[in-house]
Formats: C-alpha cells, sequence, structure tokens
C-alpha cells in the first residue's frame, strides 16, 4: 500500500519521470518527445521548487509513484513563474510560434507554452485562487491512492482549489466529479475543462 508523505527535494527526479509518463492525457508521453523533461519543467518542477509546503507524493515499495502539487494563489504563481522560472527555460527552448499549428510536435506545443504562458482564465480563479495538478502512474491507479493524495491537499490549501483537465482526459474527468469537482462551464477553450471545489 503506498503511503501520502510531503515532497522532499530528492523526489524532483520522481516528479519528472511520473509528469512524463501520465502526460497523454493520462497515458505514457515518452514517445511524443526527444526531451523528456519539458512537460515537467511546465506541470511539475514549478511547483516543487516555489511551493513545496503544497506537495505531497504518494510512494511504494517501489519508490516514488504519484504526486498532488500545487499553489494557494495561481496570480501570484504565474507573477513568479514569469520573473523566476521561464527566462531562464526560454534560452534552453526556442520558440515555436513560428511553426504552423498543425505541423508542431508535442515538444514544440509545449516550447510555446513557456514561451507564451497561457493565464487561467479570470472566472475561474474568481472561484477558486488556488489550483493543483493529481498524477498517478498506473500500479497506483484504482486503489484510493488519488483520494488520499486529494485530501491531503485541499486538507492544506483550506478545501477551496481549481484545477484544468485536458478534455480529452474522460477518466481524469470521472475520477474528479466522483470527488466532488464541478465543472465551470462556457470558461476558456473548449480543450480544457476548468472545475472547482469547495
Amino acid at each position: 500500500m503506498a503511503r501520502i508523505r510531503p515532497y522532499a527535494a530528492a523526489d524532483l527526479p520522481a516528479l519528472y519521470e511520473i509528469c512524463l509518463k501520465t502526460g497523454d492525457n493520462g497515458a505514457d508521453a515518452t514517445h511524443l518527445y526527444a526531451d523528456h523533461r519539458i512537460i515537467g519543467e511546465i506541470f511539475a518542477a514549478p511547483y516543487a521548487a516555489f511551493h513545496p509546503d503544497y506537495a505531497f507524493v504518494a510512494e511504494d515499495d517501489e519508490g516514488v509513484a504519484g504526486y498532488v502539487l500545487g499553489t494557494p494563489d495561481t496570480r501570484a504563481f504565474e507573477a513568479r513563474c514569469a520573473s523566476d522560472w521561464w527566462p531562464p527555460l526560454r534560452e534552453r527552448y526556442a520558440d515555436a510560434a513560428g511553426v504552423p499549428a498543425a505541423r508542431r510536435t508535442r515538444e514544440q506545443w509545449d516550447a510555446c507554452y513557456i514561451h507564451h504562458p497561457p493565464a487561467v482564465p479570470q472566472p475561474v480563479v474568481d472561484a477558486a485562487p488556488a489550483h493543483l495538478h493529481i498524477d498517478l502512474l498506473p500500479r497506483l491507479q484504482g486503489r484510493g491512492v488519488g483520494k488520499a493524495l486529494m485530501d491531503t491537499w485541499l486538507a492544506r490549501a483550506g478545501g477551496h482549489a481549481h484545477l484544468g483537465c485536458q478534455a480529452p482526459n474522460l477518466r481524469a474527468q470521472r475520477f474528479y466529479e466522483a470527488y466532488g469537482w464541478r465543472r465551470i462551464e462556457g470558461v476558456g477553450p473548449k480543450s480544457v475543462v476548468w472545475m472547482t471545489i469547495g
């Protein structure tokens, strides 16, 4: 059985690995990337760097296989990423905005994200300023670990938060809705489903 514990700096490689191996709408995205770190540079590492006190991992006998990460203040987090996180990554990853959208690889889409990070829509932040990301490797899925991670994080955040889920990731949406998350309708592009709780 997995145990939930606070994030430690030594867990960072596992965060990158889990983010990659769940990065294709919950499935393994390794085959979509030449650079296996880029997706984690967006959706995992900055949370561990800026809010380690809002980061928890699930660990079993094989090691860390799940996490929940987030921030209590989305707008402050976006501002800190703009000043401290994205600039060095922009030196490493070329802006692919000039590549036609239909021809971009996933890695190029992520590079565009780094150079042109989208802000969370204001109605979503108004619903709850905190937000989180949660990912588990298949060996921990369907065993109550996701719920335990969510319980732990929401207790830390005071029970109120929002999240964004890729529209094709129906399994994740079913998990969130069963937990009690509610959709925020009519906000942002249709490619993202925004949800809130609390």
